[in-house]
């Protein structure tokens, strides 16, 4: 096992507490919610078992195996983001959330369709997850991350959603960029608005989901604002 396996280093500590307490400062999560951060092949850093916007900054996270028994005190719905990590290299960071009008359209069933900008990241549609109840073992792990496989976010019916990415940070981008494609679900729905010819086109999402231009460090450097940690160097 790797050093930073028996011991993840500082700048992903710290890492991980300042996505925790950014979702929670944007109203992504609240009592119930985690993020964690890939290590190595072996072992991702999974935030403390709190409140994410009451981690302070002497509060480290847990080491996981992405193999095994989670460890003592570890949330059980970890296990998500243990089978995320084992069917995806290339995650390199999971979010386990509780937005709110995500989850109003997840109890009806329904998940955001890519109508505007922020959506488009998440053409042609992001996959609900059609179980109502926690997900405390393995089999129910395995099938959420099963329905990211290709997508970059999961929807949980009543539950909220998971979003995973290359890093942590973008990880914590997405999941405000589906909570905002949740809000114009609803708004246009509420108006009577939301006809089918007005969703992006695969093509034309592909074409707009673009990452130049500090798309996605911007919205970071937003989201995490007056973090207690928050220096001017993004590590």
């Amino acid at each position: 096992m790797s050093q930073v396996g028996v011991a993840a280093d500082l700048a992903a500590q710290r890492r991980v507490r300042i996505a925790a307490r950014a979702l929670a400062r944007h109203g992504l999560v609240h009592a119930y919610g985690h993020c964690s951060t890939r290590l190595d092949a072996d072992h991702f850093l999974v935030c403390a078992a709190k409140p994410m916007g009451l981690i302070g900054p002497s509060e480290d996270g847990t080491v996981v195996p992405v193999d095994g028994d989670l460890p003592e005190g570890v949330l059980g719905e970890v296990r998500i983001h243990q089978h995320i990590y084992k069917t995806r290299p290339d995650i390199k960071g999971v979010v386990r959330s509780m937005p709110r009008d995500v989850m109003t359209l997840s109890a009806a069933g329904i998940t955001p369709a890519p109508r505007h900008g922020m959506g488009s990241y998440f053409s042609p549609g992001v996959p609900l997850w059609n179980d109502v109840q926690l997900v405390r073992t393995d089999a129910q792990a395995q099938g959420v991350a099963s329905l990211i496989s290709q997508s970059a976010a999961v929807v949980m019916r009543g539950n909220g959603a998971v979003t995973a990415a290359e890093s942590l940070e973008d990880a914590v981008v997405l999941t405000w960029y589906l909570e905002d494609a949740a809000r114009i679900e609803l708004q246009l729905r509420a108006a009577g608005l939301a006809q089918d010819e007005h969703i992006i086109s695969p093509e034309a999402a592909a074409a707009r989901a673009v990452r130049a231009g500090r798309i996605f460090e911007r919205m970071w450097d937003y989201l995490t604002a007056g973090d207690l940690e928050l220096t001017s160097t993004i590590v």
